[in-house]
């Protein structure tokens, strides 16, 4: 027998009193209808975060104190410095938020937060335009399933100086870290690796490039030499406040040497082309991975690379996957076909676009031919229908068990609303799981078909 619980309708009434258009109420009550059962719910873990009255800004973290609770049971507690993340997400009225666990004089202490291995940097990600609210969970579980190291995440309820907040994800911060990025402190005995760079957004005015924190592909997005304004490559490890003017000189030189072994008549010899600099296999994981996505950000926004010491340059980890899997209404990212890499035909105008590289790869056999002998091993046990379906299935179950879908959509009433740049708009959260699956049915599907024709 379904019912609506006491406070399903508290809630309910709550938020009819401040919201006026009668239809969506309805279908709000209706999605508690259809969420509800009788079976009894075992509630997520709660965050709970004080911050004393201080408003958390973007810039700098202040001082807080975080909390995690069993139902009445305290687990764990940290003195933290927390701040806003997220670039175009800040704008959402549910908020990311970064935070570092310190000690009580407010330096940065390693801990082994909610059972993760001990560090110092966190995220708390808040899915809101991704109404599924598990993309970015999948893909890192399937990151990790295929061998590839991807953040470490976790589903808790968050409450801020006693507000809830709704559902969110603990992760790990992309780290060099023997348990994160496994690589080498860059030593100045050998500056040859313990690099972390990442192809992003930068701050700034108009086409001024502070060369402090990164520097630019030398290559236009046709692979012709001259600056390309459209690829940035920002030090992520060390920080741009660390490194040395000769990590900055090797690490500048060894992308210059890459991009230009990729542009030469020779670039698919073995010992002057591009397989002298990068590490084959990562960048087809890499490719893999952003493609079943189709994500329309995926090769030239959120893009880390990293090398170690007498080591080639690696692709990854993967990062932001939230309007992935047919979440974004532009640039075709809605779309079960087509390739993601070459996104620079689709939206040749965008300020942000995907290095020459990637096209230049295809034209490889070398490279096409591992792809698809990796494609098709992929596909018959990690990546098959059957295994990415049952993660999802899981997922999607741990939230209905914990009534998690219901209190954070009774708290962000965005079902059946465009947010930004939803390119389907569910009525219920398990429509928008339905199209989540048949997304990805139909990406996959698509791929077998298109992939050996490289």
């Amino acid at each position: 027998m379904r019912y609506i619980s006491t406070s399903l309708i508290l809630i309910f009434l709550i938020r009819c009193s401040s919201w006026d258009e009668d239809n969506q109420n309805t279908q709000f009550l209706n999605d508690f209808i259809e969420e509800e059962t009788s079976v009894e719910k075992t509630p997520l873990k709660l965050i709970k975060i004080n911050t004393y009255g201080k408003e958390i800004v973007d810039e700098p973290k202040i001082s807080g104190f975080f909390q995690i609770f069993q139902g009445n049971d305290l687990i764990e507690e940290h003195n933290i410095g927390i701040e806003i993340r997220g670039s175009s997400s800040q704008y959402f009225p549910k908020k990311s938020y970064g935070f570092e666990t310190w000690d009580e004089s407010g330096e940065d202490l390693d801990v082994s937060l909610a059972g993760y291995p001990e560090e110092e940097d966190w995220i708390l990600y808040g899915p809101f335009s991704d109404k599924s609210l598990i993309r970015n969970v999948l893909i890192y579980r399937l990151s990790n399933v295929i061998g590839r190291y991807a953040t470490k995440t976790s589903f808790y309820n968050l409450q801020i100086n006693d507000e809830f907040l709704g559902l969110y994800v603990l992760m790990e911060k992309i780290k060099r870290d023997k348990n994160r990025v496994d690589i080498s402190k860059n030593r100045s005995d050998d500056i040859s690796g313990g690099y972390i760079i990442k192809i992003d957004k930068i701050t700034g005015d108009g086409d001024t490039l502070n060369e402090d924190i990164a520097f630019m592909s030398e290559y236009t997005k046709d692979g012709v030499k001259g600056i390309n304004k459209n690829v940035h490559f920002l030090y992520e490890y060390p920080k741009n406040r660390d490194i040395s003017d000769e990590q900055k000189n090797y690490i500048q030189g060894y992308m210059r040497g890459f991009e230009d072994a990729m542009a030469s008549e020779n670039f698919t010899s073995e010992s002057e082309g591009y397989k002298k600099y990068i590490d084959v296999d990562s960048f087809i994981d890499f490719f893999i991975l952003n493609e079943i996505t189709r994500n329309v950000d995926a090769y030239r926004i959120s893009t880390f690379m990293h090398k170690d010491i007498n080591d080639k340059l690696k692709m990854g980890p993967i990062w932001d996957f939230n309007i992935a899997f047919g979440n974004a209404d532009y640039c075709e990212g809605g779309l079960t076909n087509g390739w993601a890499y070459q996104f620079n035909e689709a939206c040749p105008a965008d300020g942000m676009l995907v290095p020459f590289w990637w096209d230049r790869l295809m034209q490889d056999p070398y490279f096409t031919n591992a792809l698809v002998e990796r494609w098709t091993s992929l596909r018959l046990n990690e990546l098959s229908d059957i295994n990415i379906m049952g993660i999802v299935d899981e997922l999607v179950g741990e939230l209905e068990d914990s009534d998690a879908i219901t209190q954070n959509f009774g708290k962000w009433l965005i079902l059946g609303t465009y947010i930004w740049p939803n390119n389907f708009i569910g009525n219920r959260h398990s429509e928008e799981i339905t199209y989540l699956k048949e997304w990805i049915e139909a990406r996959l599907s698509w791929m077998d078909q298109e992939i050996t024709k490289f």
